[in-house]
């Protein structure tokens, strides 16, 4: 690294103050919250016949901080059985990251929380699961696919515009 300053331009300013910052985020901190892989019937679970079955859920949650940082967590949840419906294995992996928002309108805040932050994390916690499962003995190991998290976002989105207001009642 050196002490010496960018070479200023015709206008007398340095490349980081020509440009304009536009909105973004930057990721500050990425880091297991939790993880948990099962292989409940270890060995025999290693000599199945076929692929097995896989059943996947996907959930985002994102939280504003005291320090103005957002906390972003993507939990990945995915079982595998076997045709006669023996549990093969169980990872559960909860990944978070801290991130800064700068010039992000109000209204954008929450799609970008929830689409494009765990699209950030998302190959982080991928590599972490096949890493789960090739250390729990299976081969090849388990990759997630790629996840299209603006679907994901959009379907929450009008699964709560079209449920019904609940009503209190006294």
């Amino acid at each position: 690294m050196t002490d010496a300053t960018p070479p200023a331009d015709a206008n007398g300013q340095t490349p980081d103050q020509a440009q304009p910052q536009g909105p973004g985020f930057r990721i500050l901190a990425q880091y297991v919250r939790d993880l948990s892989f099962e292989n409940p019937k270890a060995p025999d679970s290693l000599r199945i016949d076929g692929k097995p079955a896989i059943d996947m859920g996907v959930e985002m949650n994102a939280q504003g901080r005291p320090d103005g940082l957002f906390e972003v967590d993507l939990k990945l949840s995915i079982k595998a059985t076997a045709d006669d419906k023996t549990p093969v294995f169980h990872v559960e992996l909860l990944y978070g990251g801290l991130f800064a928002l700068q010039g992000v309108q109000p209204q954008d805040i929450e799609p970008l929380l929830l689409i494009e932050c765990p699209r950030y994390l998302f190959p982080f916690a991928r590599q972490i699961i096949a890493q789960a499962t090739a250390d729990g003995g299976f081969y090849p190991p388990f990759m997630v696919d790629p996840i299209d998290f603006a679907a994901i976002y959009v379907a929450r989105q009008q699964q709560i515009a079209g449920a019904p207001t609940e009503t209190g009642q006294a």
